[in-house]
């Protein structure tokens, strides 16, 4: 029973050498971890930002060029709600 408390209370140092390479992989693997995680997170918010701003800068909708194309006589009233009504569907 006292081993047991020992080895709870020294941690994985109680083995050595063994211990201690341990010791050094389960860091590496929290290390890593939290490197992916963080590099997750950034990408995450990078690509909601792109998106963002790709939606903002892409130019006039199909609506808003027959709005202007039927403003400008371009089109009939006709014309224009079969482009609505196809664009709707």
């Amino acid at each position: 029973m006292e081993r047991m408390i020992n080895m709870f209370m020294y941690g994985l140092g109680h083995f050595g050498w063994l211990g201690m390479a341990l010791h050094l992989l389960l860091s590496l693997v929290v290390f890593v971890g939290l490197v992916l995680l963080v590099v997750w997170i950034v990408r995450l918010v990078f690509r909601k930002d792109h998106r963002k701003e790709a939606q903002t800068t892409s130019g006039p909708t199909a609506l808003d060029i027959a709005q202007e194309r039927y403003a400008k006589g371009e089109i009939t009233r006709k014309e224009y709600q079969q482009i609505v009504s196809d664009i709707n569907k």
